[in-house]
C-alpha cells in the first residue's frame, strides 16, 4: 500500500463524485426514467409490491414442490408394493402347483398366506352337502351367494363368514378377502378366503385382481383330483 498522500487530481475526482451523487439524490428520476442508462449499468427497477409478493410466490412454489414430491413418493411406494405383491403371488402359484392332493393344496395356501403375505390364514371353503376334501371348510348350500351375492365374484372388507371359515382363528380376523371358486362337473360353489388381523388389511376400495388370480390357480389345481 502506498504511503503517498492523494494527488490533487484524486481529490478533484472525489469532490466531483460527491457533487454528482448529491445531484442524483436530489433528482432520482433522471436515472429511474432513463431505461437506456439503467440497461447500460446493469440495473433494473423493481415495483414496490415485488418486495412483498416475492416471498409469497417462493412459498407457494416451495409448497407445490413439496406436494409434487409427496405425490411422487406415494406413487413410487404404491408401485413398489404392487410389484412386491405380484412377485409374492407368482411365487405362491409355484408353491400351489406342486400340491400332491387336496389337503396339501389347503396347507400350501395357508402357508403362502402367512409366510408370503403376512396374513393370519388362507382357507378354501366348499359348499355341500357332498363330501368336502380334507383340510377344506364345509359350507352349507347357498352360503357363497349369501355372502358374495348371486352374481358377486369377490368381496374385501369386514370379516363376514369368519366363524365358518377360520374356526379357532376367527376371533382375531378383522378383515377378509373372499373370491368365488367353482369346481368340478356338476359344479360346486366355493370360496377362497384370506384373513387378516388388521382391520385395514383388506378394504372395499382395494382391487381383488391378485386374489382372484390365486383363486383361478386353486380351481385348476384342485380339479386334478376327485373328491374321495
Amino acid at each position: 500500500m502506498s504511503d503517498q498522500p492523494p494527488s490533487q487530481s484524486d481529490m478533484d475526482q472525489d469532490a466531483d463524485w460527491h457533487q454528482v451523487r448529491d445531484f442524483l439524490v436530489q433528482h432520482p428520476s433522471l436515472i429511474r426514467d432513463d431505461e437506456a442508462l439503467l440497461q447500460e449499468l446493469g440495473l433494473r427497477i423493481n415495483a414496490a409490491n415485488v418486495v412483498e409478493f416475492g416471498p409469497a410466490a417462493l412459498a407457494r412454489l416451495s409448497a407445490a414442490k413439496c406436494r409434487e414430491s409427496s405425490a411422487r413418493k406415494e406413487l413410487e411406494d404404491t408401485a413398489e408394493a404392487n410389484f412386491a405383491a405380484q412377485a409374492q403371488s407368482y411365487a405362491a402359484v409355484c408353491d400351489l402347483l406342486e400340491a400332491r392332493n387336496h389337503s396339501d393344496l389347503a396347507r400350501r395356501l395357508n402357508d403362502a398366506a402367512q409366510l408370503r403375505f403376512g396374513l393370519s390364514c388362507g382357507v378354501i371353503g366348499l359348499e355341500g352337502p357332498e363330501r368336502t376334501p380334507a383340510g377344506w371348510r364345509a359350507l352349507g348350500p347357498g352360503t357363497v351367494d349369501s355372502v358374495l351375492g348371486h352374481e358377486g365374484q369377490s368381496r374385501l372388507g369386514e370379516p363376514r363368514l369368519a366363524d365358518v371359515l377360520f374356526d379357532e382363528d376367527a376371533e382375531r380376523i378383522q378383515s377378509v378377502a373372499l373370491v368365488r371358486i367353482v369346481l368340478w362337473n356338476p359344479a360346486r360353489q366355493g370360496v377362497l378366503a384370506f384373513g387378516s388381523s388388521d382391520p385395514d388389511g383388506f378394504t372395499p376400495d382395494m382391487g381383488a385382481e391378485l386374489v382372484a388370480f390365486l383363486a383361478r390357480v386353486v380351481e385348476r389345481t384342485a380339479e386334478r383330483w376327485p373328491v374321495l
